[in-house]
């Protein structure tokens, strides 16, 4: 049986920010990208959760990310910002472009903003769900990374990452339902999880080298992703890399250098459209949301994507979250 320590939410903040801190962040890097990896453990998203906090400090020390960047903010027109990552991780140009892409949001009903030459960013619903519970926004969030992974629909060739896609909306009584999935059959940290604890994957997950399917992580880790759907999720990941590399100036996967691997940045987009629903729907949006909260609710077995992580971040806040022994060990020595 695996081992469990329980950690209160403030000393898990602690540790990830100081993790980031000794291997070269800024304190205000570190705090921003700290509290994405945080919240991801807080809700139960352990895969970009303090796993993803091992890469970045891997990343770190190899130069693939600069620690210490300090993000560019332009603002080429009335509801539109650009942001300059300068290699850096992209929570932090987020964070200092939200309060300004709320007020644009909220001032014209919609907004946007473009960063580029940014690290991967992690948990994508992040993003989403700050608009949505902080600022009563609905949220489109795309994301491109290197490697590529995923080819094109009717391609062998690797062009796009796992190419996630989120949005968040406000939800009556609920905080916010957050969307937050892959264009590919499974995210590549799934993938490198089956890897390190010998489990085989589903069929119709990934190609080895060989073009063959496969079952074994590693083989597919060395081959090819698949998208969800076939051409429907091929479609799908093509429109992400638009947005998120097309729309930005980012790094196309195809070209953009592994996030984990070698020593240069990858360089990727990240874009976020922020909507305000009662600037698009009228006064009445909060009630025609709980009408259809409500035909959703009469069918006992239909789950809300996003609302029950919410949930769950709001009780570690209270009581803590649970971490495996060996990675919170981990976590500290890093730190």
């Amino acid at each position: 049986m695996t081992d469990i320590v329980h950690v209160p939410l403030d000393n898990a903040a602690e540790a990830a920010e100081a993790a980031l801190t000794a291997h070269g962040c800024s304190a205000e890097h570190a705090a921003a990208t700290g509290r994405s990896i945080v919240t991801a453990e807080a809700e139960g998203n352990h895969a970009v959760g303090f796993l993803h906090l091992i890469d970045y400090c891997e990343a770190l020390d190899a130069g693939r990310v600069a620690g210490r960047a300090e993000p560019l903010i332009d603002h080429p027109s009335k509801v539109a910002l650009r942001v300059d990552a300068q290699q850096g991780f992209p929570h932090l140009g987020a964070d200092l472009a939200r309060d300004d892409l709320a007020a644009a949001a909220h001032r014209s009903g919609i907004a946007i903003m473009a960063l580029r030459n940014g690290y991967s960013c992690g948990a994508l619903g992040y993003f989403a769900r700050r608009l949505a519970e902080e600022h009563a926004l609905a949220a489109i969030v795309a994301a491109n990374a290197g490697p590529a992974v995923m080819p094109a629909s009717g391609g062998r060739t690797p062009v796009f990452c796992t190419n996630p896609l989120a949005f968040g909306l406000p939800w009556p009584g609920e905080g916010a339902l957050v969307i937050d999935q892959s264009s590919a059959a499974s995210a590549i940290v799934e993938i490198r999880k089956a890897a390190a604890e010998g489990r085989k994957l589903p069929e119709g997950w990934a190609l080895g080298p060989d073009g063959a399917p496969t079952t074994d992580p590693a083989t597919a880790l060395a081959g090819t992703l698949l998208p969800f759907g076939g051409a429907r999720g091929s479609n799908i990941a093509l429109m992400v890399e638009l947005l998120a590399a097309g729309l930005t100036g980012g790094n196309w996967s195809a070209v953009a250098p592994a996030f984990n691997a070698g020593s240069a940045s990858p360089g990727v987009g990240l874009l976020i459209i922020a909507i305000d629903p009662r600037v698009t729907g009228g006064d009445d949006f909060v009630r025609h949301i709980a009408d259809f909260a409500e035909i959703l609710a009469a069918d006992p077995g239909v789950h809300l994507p996003g609302v029950a992580r919410g949930h769950q971040a709001k009780a570690s806040a209270t009581h803590g979250i649970e971490i495996d022994a060996a990675l919170w060990q981990r976590i500290c020595a890093l730190a």
